[in-house]
């Protein structure tokens, strides 16, 4: 939509990690830096963790790109809440093979030969579970196995596994003393600092064509990096949102006041409002009914609120479809051929 507003070659801030976009912060930098250093051990498993969008996927992703894809066998695991045995159907399923209705020695069986084969190829073979901190000890006891794959010369699969912060904490227990010793990297994502906030949004920018226009301010990144805390995901949607604003305002230029608009539209919806937070009614008084003074002026605050984010979203919405309706109309008039002239 604000694409051909701001003559962007795409969108500059999708949600869906893409490597074109990768940002090198120092972070995201070091981070290179230890999944390289464990590639090249070719075994084992590398660890990486951070906030939910810290980066993750994406980094994975930045580093398969640097590789051959001629010699590499990759396959994502995302689902991670299964149990042990559904753990390894998903694995032979993430590299195209034979899972259902097979017994266990049978999977196993076929995970093998196909990494054996693989490795015959020349190819090496990487396994990314994502949200790994939901893994239960018997599935990651089953992953490990797999590590025990190997010829007489290097072994046939490594595996990345990417979590939330609390995974940390999961591979200090006791039951994990196995894996622990199987990791050869591993790397904490942070968030991004300010001045890397600013080279972030600046970057992604440039990625899609940008020379100037729209302009920040610098109190307008500074007021971005405030209400995103500096995580990517976050801030891809705030600016995305932000872009959005701009083009239906007709916009060029975003200080702190656009970004302050932006940001309270986006907390009046539920992707972005705390609802452990103060802001909240009581949970049991609004299940019964009984609200004290102090809730009700809350609620009714909030109600407001509600009220006056519809009210300014209601235009920006009959904007959109008035715009997409005129490109139908302008579509349908060039795909339909001359009338006859029946004047006379």
């Amino acid at each position: 939509m604000y694409e051909d507003y701001y003559r962007f070659s795409a969108k500059p801030f999708q949600l869906n990690p893409d490597p074109r976009f990768f940002f090198g912060s120092k972070g995201h930098k070091r981070a290179m830096a230890y999944l390289d250093y464990g590639l090249s051990l070719g075994e084992g498993f590398i660890v990486i963790t951070g906030e939910v969008g810290a980066g993750k996927t994406t980094l994975v992703r930045n580093l398969f790109r640097q590789l051959e894809s001629h010699n590499l066998v990759a396959a994502q695991l995302v689902s991670t809440q299964l149990d042990a045995e559904d753990t390894l159907r998903s694995v032979a399923a993430s590299f195209g093979l034979e899972h259902e209705g097979l017994t266990k020695s049978a999977l196993l069986k076929n995970l093998e030969d196909f990494l054996a084969a693989a490795a015959r190829q020349g190819k090496r073979a990487l396994l990314v579970v994502d949200e790994a901190q939901n893994l239960t000890p018997r599935a990651v006891e089953e992953l490990r196995m797999l590590s025990n794959f190997q010829t007489s010369e290097r072994s046939l699969i490594q595996t990345f596994l990417l979590g939330q912060p609390e995974f940390r904490g999961i591979l200090q227990s006791p039951d994990m003393q196995q894996l622990r010793q199987r990791v050869v990297a591993s790397y904490h994502l942070g968030p991004l600092d300010a001045d890397e906030t600013r080279g972030y949004i600046e970057h992604r920018l440039r990625t899609v064509g940008w020379h100037g226009t729209p302009g920040f301010d610098d109190e307008a990144f500074a007021e971005l990096h405030r209400f995103t805390g500096g995580i990517p995901r976050r801030l891809n949607t705030t600016c995305d949102r932000l872009l959005l604003f701009g083009f239906l305002e007709e916009k060029n230029h975003f200080g702190e006041a656009e970004v302050a608009e932006v940001i309270a539209d986006l907390k009046n919806e539920v992707a972005h409002q705390d609802f452990n937070g103060t802001t909240g009614v009581n949970n049991h008084a609004q299940a019964v009914g009984l609200l004290n003074n102090e809730d009700s002026a809350r609620l009714a605050q909030r109600i407001d609120q509600v009220e006056r984010s519809v009210n300014r979203i209601l235009p920006i919405v009959r904007k959109i479809l008035y715009t997409v309706s005129e490109r139908h109309a302008a579509a349908d008039g060039d795909a339909s051929p001359d009338s006859p002239d029946t004047t006379h």
